[in-house]
């Protein structure tokens, strides 16, 4: 019989676990390129922007064109919260001033003046979904790989749309389906449920990734939801995608402070689902603190995000959990 594959059995020491420099690069690599894809719309925007824009003289005019009235409020530094907030005479207000004070001074360039403060709020609004892209991207990483062994063992799985929350059989067409599984089903020796991001009841804390004895009908509204069932939870864990190793010591500190309170609070239960934690930035020191707990029993399974084998690895125990 062929030795089972886990992640564990790949991990032979501390080094095992550690991010290369050109896994990190790499890494970076990807940010850089989802960043850019995410800013496609803004920069379309601002291309249409200038090219509406250029059918007035003046930038006084600028207030007769309706169909710019939301690109002049944005350029005035409005978000689109702050909309909520204001009456069409602040409005109004708003895009006089960014006229009078910033556009006027402009010249013949307030076309221009206009899409650079235009993309300057957009700017910020790139932001705050960039400060979320490293926990998606190692997301779908993870997700991916998962698919994959599914795939390769011939498993048919269900898997729960983020959009729509319903429920849709695999698809012989997976392409980018991990971008919006929120939860993912299977049955191999017996049901099993992964559900992603799910405040977990008797942690009361949110988990990553929590895989339950289940199937997807024990998903219910309230308290009737299969989650609230503590003998249900087969294994928890914990997934950084956070590439930078700056933030790794951080990360760490963040997943096994949350590894420890799922243990602590099924041990009072008199409970122990397996734990497992996946990290994209593991540094040297974090690796000999998850080594050693692999070693002691204190955590089940761990892989590096960025390792194929380890990450392929993982998810074929899953799998088989």
């Amino acid at each position: 019989m062929a030795k089972k594959i886990n992640a564990r059995s790949l991990i032979k020491s501390a080094d095992d676990l550690v991010t290369s420099r050109d896994e990190t690069r790499a890494g970076f690599i990807a940010m850089a390129l989802e960043k850019n894809y995410i800013a496609l719309p803004y920069i379309e925007e601002a291309k249409a922007l200038k090219t509406l824009a250029s059918q007035v003289n003046k930038p006084i005019e600028l207030l007769q064109v309706q169909d710019l009235r939301v690109g002049l409020l944005t350029a005035s530094g409005l978000s689109d919260k702050a909309l909520n907030y204001l009456n069409e005479e602040d409005r109004i207000t708003a895009i006089k001033v960014l006229i009078e004070k910033f556009l006027e001074p402009a010249g013949k360039s307030f076309i221009d003046e206009l899409v650079y403060r235009y993309l300057l709020t957009k700017g910020d609004a790139l932001g705050g979904k960039a400060r979320n892209l490293a926990g998606t991207l190692g997301e779908r990483k993870f997700l991916r790989s998962l698919i994959s062994v599914f795939n390769l063992a011939g498993i048919k799985y269900k898997w729960r749309d983020s959009e729509t929350n319903t429920w849709l059989d695999k698809s012989d067409d997976d392409t980018d389906i991990e971008k919006r599984i929120k939860a993912i089903f299977w049955k191999k020796k017996t049901d099993r449920l992964l559900i992603l991001n799910i405040n977990v009841p008797q942690v009361n804390k949110n988990v990553d990734l929590s895989i339950l004895h289940a199937v997807p009908e024990d998903l219910k509204t309230e308290r009737q939801s299969v989650i609230y069932q503590q003998d249900k939870y087969i294994a928890l864990g914990e997934l950084k995608g956070g590439i930078d190793p700056a933030g790794a010591d951080e990360h760490w500190k963040t997943a096994n402070s949350a590894l420890n309170r799922i243990r602590t609070s099924f041990e009072k239960l008199e409970l122990k689902p397996q734990i497992f934690f996946i990290g994209a930035a593991i540094e040297n020191a974090m690796a000999v603190e998850i080594f050693r707990q692999l070693q002691n029993r204190t955590m089940d399974n761990a892989a590096n995000l960025t390792n194929d084998k380890q990450l392929t690895a993982i998810c074929d125990w899953i799998i088989n959990i």
